[in-house]
């Protein structure tokens, strides 16, 4: 006999993993994949305006374009799976069921949101709209370099709201003691929300262990409505007495993935250590340079980081294309960062 726990706990199971959870809960919910792998973003691609001509006929109002859109496609790929067992010698009350929930939870709590979250960090640090290069932050400039995040953040016309300041406790030490302590509001108000500790330039501060965060990232933000992060439990169940197991069988899948979306990236800035981004590449004449491995580029002017249209460029091959398209290109070297984008 098998019980199926994702039906008959699955509000139990969402519960768990919201509050165990460093991210969830502060990430956007306007795209729900629940029952598919992939979904499609698109984001239209709006044009420059014109000089009304009075005298331009059908033109008035300049070329009649249709509008274009940038495509996006989003596809889980973490898709995970355990296996554990309840010995009938240490399950006295023989509550198979409740025992097996209680197992559940500990493993999503101790091994299956903490890998969630890893992963989410590292999506969200290397799809960055802004990635800022910094020598290690002191107590002297720390205050001042998260101010440089809010400010892109602000030019990027991100809104004020639902803002969050990813640190680990090392970088939120030197927060509550820098010189310019004093002239910021952290630790403004109580915590609401698993993690989070206060305010620093209206941006919510979430304290996260050291392991979390990617490797030389001193810290990240992100706008909830900027990032995705898509999770599922597909599957959970406690098979009694299976053949070779006195007692119950419980196994899980379940899968997940994270995202940012590239219509609102600029809601995503990390700050990592110098030399840890790639050189941007340069693009001539109809030819992409770059020191990278790998070059994506994209010839409709959408941003090849995030647009369906992207492709791999093989070095030294000319581009062939319409006159007047903008192509633009990015690179990512061994073991560091992606670069920014370059246009020609």
């Amino acid at each position: 006999m098998a019980i199926n726990l994702a039906t008959k706990y699955s509000d139990q199971i969402a519960e768990v993993f919201t509050r165990a959870s460093f991210i969830k809960g502060k990430t956007a919910e306007t795209f729900d994949l629940t029952g598919v792998k992939t979904l499609k973003v698109y984001t239209p691609i709006t044009v420059e305006e014109v000089d009304y001509d009075r005298d331009g006929g059908l033109k008035r109002y300049g070329d009649v374009t249709e509008m274009q859109d940038v495509v996006q496609e989003l596809t889980m790929t973490q898709d995970k799976a355990f296996t554990l067992t309840i010995d009938k010698g240490n399950n006295l009350d023989q509550n198979l069921v409740k025992n097996a929930a209680d197992m559940l939870r500990l493993q999503l709590n101790e091994k299956s949101t903490p890998a969630a979250d890893k992963y989410a960090f590292l999506r969200f640090v290397t799809m960055a709209g802004t990635l800022a290069e910094s020598e290690k932050p002191t107590k002297s400039n720390i205050i001042s370099k998260i101010a440089d995040a809010s400010q892109a953040l602000d030019d990027a016309l991100v809104p004020d709201d639902n803002r969050y300041l990813y640190l680990t406790s090392e970088m939120y030490k030197l927060v509550c003691t820098s010189d310019e302590f004093a002239g910021v509001d952290v630790l403004a108000r109580q915590s609401i929300a698993k993690g989070v500790c206060g305010e620093v330039f209206g941006m919510n501060v979430v304290r996260v262990p050291k392991s979390y965060l990617p490797d030389n990232v001193y810290f990240l933000v992100t706008h909830k409505d900027a990032v995705l992060m898509p999770y599922k439990i597909a599957d959970a169940k406690v098979h009694e007495d299976p053949v070779g197991v006195s007692g119950a069988l419980i196994e899980g899948r379940h899968y997940y993935d994270a995202y940012v979306l590239g219509a609102k990236c600029g809601g995503v800035y990390a700050l990592v250590a110098t030399g840890s981004v790639s050189a941007a590449p340069t693009v001539s004449a109809g030819k992409i340079t770059a020191t990278g491995t790998t070059i994506r580029y994209t010839l409709d002017g959408s941003d090849p980081r995030y647009s369906d249209s992207a492709k791999d460029y093989v070095p030294d091959t000319p581009l062939t294309a319409e006159d007047g398209c903008q192509i633009r290109a990015y690179a990512v070297e061994d073991g560091k960062y992606p670069s920014p984008v370059a246009a020609g």
